[in-house]
């Protein structure tokens, strides 16, 4: 049943559309279909109880509600379709009164033209709904006026009269809600898929601030490590890579080294072609950041030197410092969560300057993990904008055996 009614939802879809456009076709397409058979079994119980015209107008709104569907289907002009079914919504209900004799004899069939400017709301620019409300109260009013020379009789017993009272508010507010109970599960569902969407690219203490303050996000953390991560050779081995092999590689990768940084209570700053930037310490300050950025560096290495990455075997120079560094988010299109300080320059040259399959660190990184890990010292590296700089090796976690 599921499918069958995504399948009706789908009719007129146009793989263009927005999600809210979407949702909107795919509401009134379903409220169409809804509206069809009750109007078809309108019909037939009004030819059964002996008013053969009133049960000819809803079984005529059907045949014509058919036809707008297909129409649609078919062309997929939703402009004309939505104001077919508005239309046929909001009439239906007033010539079947009048055939009925009134308001009273009609059993107040009229409360179903109030549907039209509800689904206004819904399927149209919210501007549009007083149009058609105005339209709604105006038939209200005119039935009034009408009242006195409608038939003041009908083939309808007083029982059946009160039945279609019951029918017709239930009918009615059965459908208003299931319209907006509908609209307010998809839209919530899309809200969901937007926010974790934001929370993939940004943390989600930036995404509140995005949301409820309209600031610029600046914020200095005086203590804060970086690592930097990059394939070694990756020039020449992508050169003899298909693009989609070489996207499929680097995601294999990456998406682990993305488990590893959720793992440790990290943040992924971004990817920039075959380089990793992650950060411990932003935007939740930690006494440990430098430990667990580490930590992640080592099952980081571990994990690439025991797998191959379709078919092939890489091996990455990792660099890691720590110090202050400025955290924020640039721009008002694409933006990322990004770092800038020396810190992070340092960082990436403890990269570029590091040794194939090497987790190379600076003093800044060192002086915090020396009891937790074992490090080898490697002397001095020459740094652009630095001079010499000494930098040690991480090997191990302390108390763990070679």
């Amino acid at each position: 049943m599921k499918g069958v009614i995504a399948r009706v939802a789908r009719i007129g879809a146009n793989p263009a559309d927005d999600d809210d456009t979407r949702l909107q076709k795919s509401l009134l397409v379903l409220c169409a279909f809804t509206f069809l058979f009750s109007g078809t079994a309108w019909g037939l119980m009004y030819i059964l109880f002996g008013e053969p015209l009133a049960g000819t107008i809803p079984l005529s709104y059907s045949v014509i509600s058919m036809l707008s569907i297909t129409h649609f289907g078919l062309t997929r002009r939703y402009h004309f379709f939505r104001f077919s079914q508005l239309m046929l919504i909001l009439l239906l209900p007033f010539f079947l009164m009048l055939a009925l004799g009134g308001f009273i004899n009609g059993s107040a069939v009229i409360v179903w033209a109030l549907i039209c400017p509800l689904g206004a709301l819904l399927f149209d620019e919210p501007a549009h709904a007083p149009r058609w409300f105005l339209a709604f109260a105006s038939l209200v009013v005119l039935s009034g006026f009408l009242q006195p020379y409608a038939g003041l009789a009908n083939n309808l017993s007083h029982g059946l009269v009160i039945f279609f009272f019951v029918i017709n508010l239930i009918g009615v507010g059965t459908i208003i809600f299931l319209m907006v109970f509908y609209f307010a599960s998809l839209k919530n569902e899309f809200q969901e898929r937007s926010e974790s969407l934001l929370l993939n690219i940004l943390p989600k203490e930036i995404v509140a601030i995005l949301k409820n303050e309209p600031r610029t996000i600046a914020d200095h953390f005086e203590g804060a490590s970086v690592l930097f991560a990059d394939v070694v050779n990756f020039t020449p081995m992508s050169a003899s890579m298909t693009p989609t092999e070489l996207v499929e590689l680097l995601n294999e990768v990456f998406s682990y080294f993305d488990v590893l940084s959720d793992r440790y209570g990290l943040e992924k700053i971004k990817t920039i072609g075959d380089c990793y930037m992650v950060a411990s310490g932003v935007p939740r300050p930690r006494a440990d950041h430098a430990q667990a950025l580490t930590r992640m560096a080592l099952e980081m290495r571990e994990h690439v030197s025991q797998r191959e990455f379709q078919g092939r075997k890489l091996v990455f120079r990792i660099g890691i410092n720590s110090g202050p560094v400025v955290a924020g988010v640039i721009g008002r299109k694409k933006f990322i969560y990004d770092l800038w300080g020396d810190a992070v320059n340092t960082a990436s040259r403890m990269e570029s300057h590091g040794q194939e399959g090497i987790i190379q660190i600076t003093r800044d990184t060192y002086e915090l993990i020396k009891d937790d890990f074992v490090c080898e010292p490697h002397g001095t590296v020459q740094v652009k904008g630095k001079g010499e700089m000494e930098v040690w090796f991480v090997i191990r976690p302390a108390g763990i055996p070679v």
